[in-house]
C-alpha cells in the first residue's frame, strides 16, 4: 500500500460507521427498512475496519499489526458475552462455550481455509514459517483441552463444569500460556511470525503518527458498532432461522461469523497479496485471545455473580473439534500450502454448520 494511500483516510472509512452508530441509537427493532439499513452500514463498518485494521498494522509493522486486530475484537467480545451472561437467560449457562467454540472452528475452518484456498488459486503454492504455526498451535492445543474437552472427565461436579478451584486454576493457565505466546510472538522469537517480503509496495513509507493513532481509534469504534449491530439484529436473523425451520443454536453462528469478519476479510486480502504469513499470524492470533483471554474474564464473572458455568463440549464437538485440529496441524507442518488443504477445511466448515441446522 503506497504512502500516499496514508496521508488521508478515505471519507467512506470515516463516515460509514458514524452513521452506523446514528442508525443502531435510532434504533432498528421494529423497522425492516431501518433493519436493512443496519445490514448494509454493519457490512460496511466491517470493511472500514479492514482498512483502520491495516494502516495500523503498516505503522507499527508485524507481528503487532496482527495483534492490535486481535486483542481489540477479543475484547469486545468477551464485552458482549460477559453483558449477556449478567442478563441471565436459559442460555447463560453455556453462552460462553458455545460462542468460544463457534469462533474457533469458523477460525481454524472458515478463515484459514478461506485464505489456503485462495492463495492457492492464486498463487498456486504459498510459503510461511513452520515454526510460527507450531508455536501458535502448541499453544492452542493445550488451552483447549484444558477448557472445553478436560470439564468432561473431572469428577469434582457435574459432568462439563468445574468446580470454583479449578475454574481458577484453568484461567490462571490459560493467561499464562497465552501471554507466554505473546512474549514469543513479540520479543523472544519475532523472526518466527515475519514474512520474507519481496513486494516493494509492502515496504512503503509508513502512515505518519497522528494518521495511525485516528485510525486506531476509528478501529475500534468500527469493532464496538459491528458487535453491537449484530447484537440488534440478531432478534431479525433469529425470526428469519426460525422461519426457516432452523434451530436456533443457528443465530450464535451466524453472530460469531459477522464478529468475525474483520479479521477474516484482513486474513484474506493477505492472502490474495500473497502474504499467507500475516494471514495465519491474523487466524490463530485471534483463535489464541479469542479463549486464552475471553475464558479467564468469564470465569472471574461467573465467581463474582455465582452463574453456572458449563465449559465441557458433547461428543459431536469434540469430534468436530479434533477434526478440525488434525487437519489444520498437517495442512500447516510443511511451510508450504496448496489449496487442496482450502478445499478440507471448508468441507469441514460445511460439515460443522450443517450439523448445526441438522444435528
Amino acid at each position: 500500500m503506497a504512502s500516499k494511500a496514508h496521508s488521508a483516510l478515505p471519507i467512506w472509512s470515516v463516515v460509514l460507521p458514524i452513521l452506523a452508530w446514528v442508525i443502531y441509537f435510532i434504533g432498528i427493532q421494529d423497522n425492516l427498512w431501518l433493519q436493512l439499513g443496519g445490514g448494509a452500514l454493519l457490512i460496511g463498518s466491517v470493511l472500514s475496519a479492514v482498512h483502520h485494521a491495516e494502516v495500523v498494522a503498516h505503522k507499527v509493522g508485524e507481528p503487532f499489526g496482527t495483534i492490535i486486530l486481535a486483542l481489540a475484537i477479543t475484547i469486545i467480545e468477551v464485552a458482549l458475552i460477559v453483558s449477556l451472561m449478567i442478563a441471565g437467560g436459559d442460555n447463560a449457562s453455556y453462552l460462553a462455550r458455545d460462542t468460544v467454540f463457534s469462533a474457533i472452528l469458523l477460525i481454524l475452518n472458515g478463515i484459514l481455509g478461506g485464505c489456503l484456498l485462495i492463495g492457492g488459486l492464486k498463487h498456486y503454492i504459498q510459503t510461511f514459517n513452520k515454526k510460527s504455526i507450531s508455536t501458535a498451535l502448541v499453544t492452542l492445543m493445550s488451552i483447549l483441552v484444558l477448557t472445553m474437552i478436560l470439564p468432561n472427565f473431572t469428577t469434582s461436579t457435574a459432568e462439563g463444569t468445574y468446580s470454583a478451584s479449578q475454574l481458577i486454576f484453568v484461567a490462571i493457565a490459560s493467561l499464562i500460556l497465552y501471554f507466554a505466546f505473546i512474549m514469543m510472538q513479540t520479543v523472544r522469537h519475532r523472526d518466527y511470525f515475519l514474512a520474507d517480503d519481496d513486494n516493494p509496495a509492502h515496504h512503503a513509507e509508513p502512515p505518519s503518527s497522528k494518521v495511525a493513532l485516528i485510525s486506531l481509534l476509528l478501529l475500534i469504534v468500527c469493532l464496538g458498532i459491528v458487535v453491537l449491530l449484530a447484537k440488534g439484529l440478531s432478534p431479525a436473523i433469529e425470526s428469519m432461522v426460525v422461519s426457516a425451520g432452523a434451530p436456533l443454536s443457528l443465530v450464535g453462528v451466524i453472530i460469531a461469523a459477522v464478529v468475525l469478519m474483520p479479521e477474516g476479510l484482513a486474513a484474506l486480502t493477505a492472502a490474495s497479496r500473497n502474504r499467507l504469513q500475516t494471514s495465519v499470524n491474523l487466524a490463530l492470533g485471534s483463535a489464541l485471545a479469542s479463549i486464552g483471554l475471553t475464558i479467564p474474564a468469564v470465569v472471574i464473572v461467573c465467581l463474582m455473580y455465582d452463574i453456572n458455568l458449563v465449559l465441557g463440549l458433547d461428543w459431536k464437538s469434540m469430534v468436530l473439534l479434533a477434526l478440525s485440529a488434525f487437519v489444520v496441524m498437517v495442512s500447516l507442518n510443511h511451510g508450504k500450502s496448496n489449496m487442496l488443504y482450502g478445499v478440507v477445511l471448508l468441507v469441514n466448515l460445511a460439515a460443522y454448520v450443517f450439523t448445526v441446522i441438522v444435528p
